[in-house]
């Protein structure tokens, strides 16, 4: 892998709270990551604003907003996330396959295929244990779990999903090559596992097969974000 194609691979969290600060980290960050990752908090806090800020830089937006309503109302939240012109934004595959289906075909029938968003279903959060599934009724171990939304989210025609890591090859087998896989739960061998529980580092996310991968503190966190991201580059491109 060459280190372009290892930055292609790399969405920074915006996990930040103001929209300057959102604005300094895209300065600082923009050409040096592929993609940056908008969640609840900035999205509640500043709306299209700040994903418009960040395509002014010439960046691309994974919107983290993880639909889950009725396939109506996903359906049209999901057309207003393609209109933004995001790369990527995801629902959740818990609510299951009528919603996806029905975001999908809104997508395909609106957006030219080869232009639109991509979505993404969540399958189960990288925060989650099967103690956590357990304490909601869900009896299934997490992987088994994590393979059974996957298909049914590839069938309801959603481009791929957001798994740990861990479940990439899981999902390789169930899915195919060609749905996406974006992993969250990645941590360099220089960082903390903070509240992550099923983790990686970036180059055995890669290896394992993950398209993209999520890495928010690692790099804000470092003494020079810039320099923590060509680590991670270079570590990805020497073992990939």
């Amino acid at each position: 892998m060459t280190r372009d194609e290892a930055r292609s691979k790399i969405i920074f969290a915006l996990d930040v709270d103001s929209f300057n600060a959102a604005k300094h980290w895209v300065s600082v960050l923009s050409g040096k990551v592929g993609m940056f990752k908008v969640g609840k908090q900035l999205f509640t806090a500043y709306g299209p604003d700040i994903v418009r800020m960040i395509e002014n830089f010439g960046a691309g937006v994974f919107l983290d907003l993880k639909y889950h309503d009725i396939p109506n109302t996903v359906a049209m939240a999901s057309r207003e996330a393609a209109r933004l012109r995001v790369k990527l934004f995801n629902v959740h595959a818990l609510g299951g396959y009528d919603m996806m289906a029905r975001t999908a075909e809104m997508l395909d029938k609106e957006f030219p295929q080869g232009e639109r968003s991509k979505v993404l279903a969540v399958t189960i959060l990288t925060s989650s244990t099967e103690e956590t599934l357990r304490g909601v009724g869900i009896e299934l171990p997490v992987e088994e779990m994590v393979v059974r939304l996957a298909t049914l989210a590839k069938k309801a025609g959603i481009d791929g999903v957001v798994a740990s890591p861990r479940e990439v090859p899981l999902i390789r087998a169930a899915c195919g090559k060609d749905f996406l896989v974006v992993t969250p739960g990645v941590r360099p061998s220089f960082a903390s596992t903070d509240d992550q529980k099923r983790v990686m580092t970036p180059a055995e996310a890669v290896y394992a097969g993950s398209d993209y991968l999520v890495i928010g503190r690692p790099i804000s966190a470092a003494p020079d974000p810039v320099v923590a991201v060509e680590v991670i580059v270079d570590e990805m491109a020497g073992k990939c």
